[in-house]
């Protein structure tokens, strides 16, 4: 599965953003979806996860702002940012596997399959 971000971008605090992730070589079908984030200097940070079918998990910095969603008939995985601080500035990527369980969302090493990153900067 080859994964393909986009939509970051720079907006101000309390601004709005979608990323999105679509999914190539095979179908989406089955496979969970997640995205993280890294700043420089910092370990990849768990934002949100679907795992196959639906159930979603999110990071507690991000419950009530993020939401995460998919369309399975585009391949896409999306992550609908709103409220945005100078807190969410990172890179963020998306992920995906055919096996991981959901108490294993959150463990970047639990992914088997990661898209590049997007940039995201969130100015005050």
């Amino acid at each position: 599965v080859q994964l393909q971000a986009s939509g970051g971008g720079l907006v101000q605090a309390g601004g709005s953003l979608r990323l999105s992730c679509v999914a190539s070589g095979r179908t989406f079908h089955g496979y969970s979806t997640g995205w993280f984030r890294q700043t420089p200097g910092k370990d990849r940070e768990f934002v949100a996860g679907i795992r196959w079918p639906g159930s979603t998990r999110y990071a507690d910095s991000v419950k009530g702002r993020f939401t995460i969603s998919r369309d399975n008939t585009k391949n896409t995985v999306y992550l609908q940012m709103d409220s945005l601080s100078p807190e969410d500035t990172a890179i963020y990527s998306c992920a995906a596997s055919s096996s991981i369980i959901y108490s294993n969302l959150g463990v970047p090493s639990a992914w088997n399959y990661w898209g590049q990153g997007t940039q995201v900067t969130v100015s005050s």
